[in-house]
């Protein structure tokens, strides 16, 4: 289990804002293919970038992934990049950060709200916060 410090919680408009800003800056999607396929995944196109997309928990069984930091390694990031993780709702991303900030990266971010935000009264996703509802760019796979 990754130990509680992390660089900290930004929303995706912020997130949005630090991936414009900064050239270096990296958005890692750590959801399920399934996800990916079906509910869609952050557009940076506009920004010349693409997202990471590297799985935190594996489908179907949800168990962590014990190859996550081997997979984000290959990329030959620089460990003071700023590291942007996202997620459903914010809740696997915030461990992934932690993890990574664990393995010697110095600037994980957790997008607090995830790609769909929180559970609305009804247990619907999408109506309150997260990337989508920010109006952020994002497609359907």
């Amino acid at each position: 289990m990754p130990n509680e410090a992390y660089a900290g919680d930004v929303s995706s408009t912020d997130a949005w804002n630090i991936l414009r800003d900064d050239p270096d800056a990296a958005l890692i999607d750590v959801r399920t293919d399934a996800e990916f396929s079906y509910v869609g995944v952050p557009d940076l196109s506009s920004l010349c970038k693409e997202p990471l997309f590297i799985s935190w928990k594996l489908f179907p069984t949800m168990e962590i992934n014990r190859a996550f930091a081997e997979h984000l390694l290959q990329h030959k990031l620089d460990r003071d990049t700023q590291l942007l993780f996202i997620c459903r709702s914010g809740v696997r991303s915030k461990s992934a950060a932690q993890e990574m900030t664990a393995k010697g990266f110095t600037r994980c971010f957790n997008i607090s709200e995830g790609f769909e935000g929180d559970a609305d009264r009804s247990k619907h996703r999408g109506t309150i916060d997260g990337w989508k509802v920010a109006g952020l760019p994002w497609v359907q796979g």
